[in-house]
């Protein structure tokens, strides 16, 4: 395993959606799904078919990257059903990039 790198203050949208690939690799290998195609349009639910199991994963995964600053189980309880349904990869990059930047500003 790769040891953690210091986030940046101001994180670029690609380098985040890099990360959060990453991340979504590790997950889809443990269903033996490494040459799915994951971009900003990208679906939860619909192209990946991660489950709710998954979504805790990848919340350990998100803190253990960004800290306490990225909260995904927080950005969820913000969303109707439907909203978390319909959940892209890109939706997940441009949360993490305001959660980033708001507790900088902060």
């Amino acid at each position: 395993m790769n040891p953690i790198q210091p986030v940046p203050a101001q994180p670029a949208t690609d380098t985040v959606l890099t990360e959060i690939t990453g991340m979504l690799r590790t997950l889809l290998a443990e269903y033996d799904e490494e040459d799915v195609v994951i971009g900003m349009s990208t679906a939860f639910n619909r192209d990946l078919e991660l489950e709710s199991i998954d979504l805790v994963t990848l919340a350990g995964l998100l803190e253990e990257r960004y800290g306490r600053r990225v909260n995904l189980a927080e950005f969820l309880a913000g969303m109707e059903f439907d909203e978390i349904i319909e959940l892209t990869v890109g939706r997940l990059v441009e949360y993490v990039v305001w959660s980033l930047k708001a507790t900088e500003a902060g």
